[in-house]
């Protein structure tokens, strides 16, 4: 039986990855299992493989439960075996998991072995890059109109109070006079083209 070895990472995370062995008998729900093993999610939310091109295309779509089967086109992962879907030797396949809140996934076929390891069980995680994010983790701080100056600390998860801007110089008046000067700055002045 041949196996495949698949590279899955996060769109959003380049530097985190997954390998994972799996038969090519072996179904798409053993995939989707094998996923959130590798990246300790609980993998209980609604899901979908898209079948992709090299563009990462949505195609054919493969899903997880069965109330999310909305036309016979939609096919089951635990009746979907992945050598019936699998056409091109470096298959590219779209991956969304928990679609109210959705952490979606690259997943590219990256080798086929000929053989399997008899003494391998299979699917495998072979190697991980990278800390996964947490699935339920704390969402980011969102800038608002009153610290517009400091929305780099934001990015970087840091709160900023009125007391801490006073004493880093951040008040509105100053930042206006120091506009006008810059503006008047070269007032006046005739330069000469070349």
């Amino acid at each position: 039986m041949a196996v495949y070895k698949f590279r899955v990472s996060f769109e959003d995370y380049d530097d985190i990855s997954r390998d994972i062995d799996i038969k090519s008998n072996q179904t798409f729900a053993d995939f989707h299992k094998a996923i959130h093993q590798s990246i300790s999610f609980d993998g209980n939310a609604s899901a979908s493989f898209y079948m992709s091109n090299d563009y990462w295309h949505k195609g054919k779509e493969i899903t997880h439960l069965e109330k999310d089967v909305k036309t016979e086109s939609v096919n089951l992962m635990e009746k979907s075996q992945l050598k019936n879907f699998i056409v091109d030797p470096h298959q590219k396949i779209y991956y969304v998991f928990n679609f109210e809140k959705p952490w979606t996934f690259h997943v590219e076929l990256i080798k086929i072995v000929i053989n399997e390891d008899a003494s391998v069980s299979y699917p495998l995680c072979t190697k991980s890059n990278g800390e996964a994010p947490k699935q339920f983790g704390i969402s980011p701080i969102i800038a608002s109109a009153e610290n517009d100056d400091l929305d780099f600390l934001n990015v970087m998860e840091y709160a900023v109070d009125e007391e801490d801007r006073d004493e880093m110089g951040f008040d509105g008046e100053a930042a206006e006079e120091e506009e006008e000067g810059e503006k008047d700055e070269f007032a006046g002045e005739d330069f000469e083209e070349i």
